[in-house]
């Protein structure tokens, strides 16, 4: 198993549903950062979307478990 995705597979619903929100904050100020002036790192746009993505399928997962 990945070890980035490790650390949300041990989060509960409500830590996750917290860290999503975090993340796409950072991402909408990453992408006005980028229109207005330019990133130091582009790349940190690329990581926080698969960030998002990572914890999307860890809650995906609580609610496949949850409803077995």
């Amino acid at each position: 198993m990945n070890k980035k995705m490790e650390k949300y597979n041990k989060m509960n619903k409500d830590e996750l549903q917290k860290e999503l929100k975090e993340l796409k904050q950072e991402l909408f100020k990453l992408r006005f950062g980028l229109a207005m002036n330019g990133l130091d790192n582009p790349n940190k746009i690329k990581e926080t979307k698969r960030n998002i993505a990572r914890v999307n399928t860890a809650l995906t997962k609580i609610e496949i478990g949850n409803k077995e």
